[in-house]
């Protein structure tokens, strides 16, 4: 099959998956290409700049391609004036709900419209949560088939040995407010252990300090399944995180990692505290969150499920 990737960024969350499904596919034989787009480097103006430049891109290109798959809410619209027989809209987590936890209430009226509106142009969405597929079908009355993104499980083969910090609890994530990296800040003070914020590291460098921790904290307010807890699963790093989005798809409490309610920084601390000192319950969420993670999100188990998506969404 012949593939258009659209994504305002390979790196990262969607750009992240995006770019390592391309890889997949490629090495399975199929042809992708993935659009660069040029964006506007200003503050709040980067995505609404690649989807003019995006959309621009979709017009001039003469190419003509099987599947046209678009990443995220502001590539729907290269997406749209590009030439596929089936289009695609993937969106992690409820687009609207992300821009109004970042941006005023009038961008976040305008997010709100744009998605009902783009939703209708791609012959299939996708999204990587249940939680997201039930939200999006309640709200918009939209269908939404479930692909989760998976880790490549042959990445971590790259971060060797490292040397373990006892009592070390390390952040992993954008420095945001929607991963709540404020409430870990207030709490810092009473954890008994050394909190490391990984923000603006390589994916290498962050893997071998999650991979050096004793604990990974996710307190984010709004998420849709994030790659870090699968990436501390993989690597046998105890969880403790918010019960937001599609998280609980993840950790089943007590079972595979810790869940508190968000905003509760009290019992944030008290359950971070807790894990610290109890090694028991570190090896029982280790062993449970790693066979879950290795029989769940790899990409020998979720590929194949790709290619029977395209593979059907073409035969329609």
């Amino acid at each position: 099959m012949k593939f258009l990737f659209i994504s305002p960024r390979f790196s990262g969350g969607i750009g992240g998956h995006a770019a390592m499904l391309a890889e997949q596919l490629q090495n399975s034989g199929h042809d992708v290409t993935k659009m660069k787009t040029p964006h506007i480097p200003i503050k709040n103006l980067k995505n609404p700049s690649f989807a003019v430049f995006g959309a621009l891109m979709g017009i001039i290109n003469r190419e003509n391609y099987d599947i046209v798959h678009a990443f995220n809410i502001p590539s729907s619209f290269a997406m749209r004036f590009s030439k596929g027989k089936k289009k695609v809209l993937s969106i992690h987590g409820i687009f609207s709900d992300q821009v109004k936890a970042l941006h005023s209430e009038t961008i976040s009226t305008i997010a709100s419209n744009v998605e009902s509106k783009v939703m209708k142009w791609p012959d299939k969405l996708t999204t990587d949560s249940k939680i997201s597929q039930i939200e999006y079908k309640k709200k918009l009355d939209f269908d939404f088939e479930c692909l989760p993104s998976p880790i490549d499980i042959k990445m971590f083969e790259k971060i060797g040995d490292v040397e373990k910090k006892e009592k070390q609890i390390v952040y992993l994530g954008r420095d945001s407010y929607e991963k709540g990296i404020d409430i870990l800040r207030r709490i810092e003070s009473k954890l008994n252990g050394k909190v490391v914020y990984c923000v603006n590291l390589s994916w290498l460098d962050a893997m071998k300090i999650l991979k050096s921790s004793t604990i990974l904290v996710v307190p984010s307010r709004i998420e849709s399944l994030p790659t870090v807890i699968k990436e501390a699963f993989y690597l046998k790093i105890p969880v403790v995180s918010t019960s937001v989005g599609g998280i609980p798809e993840l950790i089943d409490n007590g079972k595979t990692g810790i869940l508190v309610d968000t905003e509760n920084s009290e019992m944030l601390s008290s359950k971070i505290n807790e894990l610290l000192e109890d090694t028991k319950m570190q090896s029982k969420l280790i062993s449970n969150a790693y066979e879950f993670v290795t029989k769940n999100f790899t990409w020998d188990v979720i590929l194949p499920k790709y290619a029977k998506f395209y593979e059907n969404l073409l035969s329609d």
